[in-house]
């Protein structure tokens, strides 16, 4: 009987087997197990995880609570700028190049005009000097009107009138030098091209050259008949050399002629200017375009400057 006792006990007192009754935990899916773990390499490797500032540990309701209580302004977060409500109204490109023909001007007319200055002076030494008095007042015109403007823009007007008044000064001098300068070499150059010889002018000099031989060898003995009819002829072939010339002078300026037909064709013979004023309006745009850095760089200055449409 005791043994049937202790049997049975001992058999209540069994473990059951692992698996056998016990309900299976639910797998969890394997694409959430993955999101989790990259969550977590994600928060570990930003440095604010590892290093959390003092702003995020701070409420926000405690930060706008105190900053009540003690009477701070609340400041506000400046309104967020879209990509459309300010752009540069400047092209970097076009402000380079501007500058790069300001400076190039700008070496042309120190140069033509330091040459000019220093070709009016009698000697070395008031050449030199008119050479120094050209390149500063080139210098002058180039950087004043960026520096005027520049005072203009600060506020003060009186120093920037000031500015300009001196730049207008040393504006009229570099363009009077340019001006000579211009006209001196087109003048030579024009005298060498109508003086030069061609054929047609080579053979109305020979021409001319035999006339004046008959007519000495018939006139040696007195003028008669035929020492008049010599003379007409020596006449004849003179006008006939001078008018080669005349071609030859007026083919010196190419550009004048071609210039002067144009006009007159685009216009239909509404307008047809004379070669003077042809030649005046080229002198006029070779003296004052060398003269013009100062007003390309204070343009090119002002593009760079952005500014909000």
């Amino acid at each position: 009987m005791a043994d049937d006792t202790i049997a049975s006990v001992i058999a209540l007192h069994q473990p059951k087997r692992a698996g056998i009754g016990v309900p299976r935990a639910r797998r969890s899916k394997p694409r959430k197990r993955q999101k989790a773990k990259r969550q977590k390499a994600e928060a570990a490797a930003s440095p604010d995880a590892e290093f959390p500032s003092s702003e995020s540990l701070i409420p926000e309701s405690f930060l706008s609570a105190n900053s009540a209580a003690f009477g701070e302004p609340q400041v506000t977060p400046p309104p967020t700028v879209t990509s459309g409500a300010v752009t540069p109204s400047y092209r970097p490109v076009a402000s380079v190049l501007l500058v790069a023909a300001a400076f190039a001007l700008a070496g042309v007319g120190i140069t033509t005009n330091g040459w000019f200055a220093r070709s009016l002076g009698s000697s070395d030494i008031a050449g030199w000097l008119f050479l120094a008095i050209g390149v500063a007042a080139d210098l002058v015109a180039l950087v004043m009107p960026s520096c005027a403007a520049a005072l203009w823009h600060n506020r003060q007007r009186a120093t920037s009138l000031a500015g300009w008044a001196v730049w207008a000064m040393t504006f009229v001098f570099a363009v009077t030098a340019g001006i000579g300068f211009a006209s001196v070499n087109i003048t030579d150059v024009a005298a060498a091209r109508a003086a030069r010889v061609t054929p047609a002018v080579t053979a109305a000099q020979s021409a001319l050259s035999d006339a004046m031989s008959a007519r000495d060898r018939e006139c040696v003995n007195g003028v008669g008949k035929f020492c008049r009819e010599r003379e007409a002829a020596v006449a004849g072939r003179r006008q006939i050399l001078d008018t080669a010339m005349a071609s030859v002078s007026q083919t010196a300026d190419p550009q004048t002629d071609a210039a002067i037909k144009l006009v007159a064709w685009v216009t239909h013979d509404v307008l047809r200017p004379s070669r003077d004023d042809f030649a005046m309006l080229r002198l006029v745009l070779l003296a004052l375009l060398p003269q013009i850095g100062g007003i390309l760089l204070m343009v090119s200055r002002s593009a760079m400057r952005p500014s909000a449409r």
